[in-house]
C-alpha cells in the first residue's frame, strides 16, 4: 500500500493510500486515537478498520495527525487535528472525483474528531465511531447530527466507561431524520485486544452495517 505525503494546515501530513480499481469506488477516512497517548495511524484499530473498509470496496486513506510520524505541526488539542482530518478528505475527494460515497471511521480521539467532521462536511454519507470517549469531552455538537451512522464500544472499556457511551447514543436518538446503530462487544476492553472474541466482531459488525447502507444507498 503507498505510502502519501499531502499538504495539511501545518505542513506535511503522512498517509497510507489504498485505492480500488474503479474509480467510483466509495471513499473512506480513519481517524487515530490521541498522539498524547501514543495514538498513531498503525493502531491495531486503525489498522484493522482501514482493512475492514478496503475488503468491501472502498478507496481508504488513513494518516497521521499532526506531529505524528512524518506528519509536520504539534498537537492542537482537537482543533488543528480537525483541519487536518478536512484536510485529508480534501486530498482523497481530489483523487476520486468521482465516489458517490463519503464514510468517515474514527476510534477513540479519532472519534471525536470524525463526528466533529461531519458536522463540517455534508457530503460525508455515513459514519463508525468506535468507542467515542463521551466522558472525556463534549459531543453536544451534534445538534442535529447531519448522517446515520454506527457506534460501536465494548462492554468492558474503562477508558470511555459504556454507560457514557449509552447517554451519547441515546442524545442521538432523539434526533429525526437519522438513524443511530449501537453495538457492544462483549467483554471487550477500550482497545479490543483479543483478535478473535472482540476485534473480529467489532470488525464484522463494521462491515455488515456499511455494506448494508450501501446496499440500501440511504443516508
Amino acid at each position: 500500500m503507498p505510502e502519501v505525503i499531502f499538504p495539511g494546515p501545518e505542513g506535511r501530513l503522512e498517509g497510507r493510500y489504498h485505492p480500488q480499481p474503479a474509480p467510483d469506488a466509495p471513499i473512506a477516512i480513519i481517524l487515530h486515537p490521541d498522539p498524547q497517548f501514543g495514538g498513531t495511524m498503525n493502531n491495531r484499530v486503525v489498522y484493522n478498520l482501514h482493512y475492514a473498509f478496503h475488503k468491501i470496496g472502498f478507496t481508504v486513506l488513513r494518516f497521521n495527525f499532526r506531529g505524528v510520524g512524518r506528519s509536520q505541526g504539534e498537537y492542537d488539542q482537537g482543533l488543528g487535528e480537525l483541519s487536518d482530518a478536512a484536510s485529508a478528505l480534501d486530498y482523497l475527494q481530489a483523487m476520486n472525483p468521482n465516489s458517490k460515497h463519503c464514510w468517515v471511521a474514527g476510534f477513540s480521539f479519532g472519534a471525536w474528531i470524525g463526528m466533529q467532521l461531519l458536522m463540517r462536511r455534508p457530503e460525508i454519507t455515513g459514519f463508525i465511531s468506535v468507542a467515542p470517549p463521551a466522558n472525556m469531552y463534549d459531543f453536544s455538537f451534534l445538534a442535529p447530527c447531519p448522517s446515520s451512522g454506527l457506534i460501536i464500544n465494548g462492554t468492558m472499556d474503562r477508558v470511555a466507561p459504556p454507560k457514557d457511551t449509552a447517554n451519547l447514543v441515546s442524545k442521538l436518538r432523539e434526533q429525526k431524520g437519522i438513524t443511530i446503530t449501537h453495538e457492544e462487544i462483549e467483554g471487550a476492553d477500550h482497545f479490543f485486544k483479543d483478535d478473535e472474541a472482540h476485534m473480529k466482531p467489532m470488525i464484522d459488525h463494521v462491515q455488515s452495517y456499511v455494506k448494508r447502507r450501501l446496499t440500501e444507498g440511504s443516508r
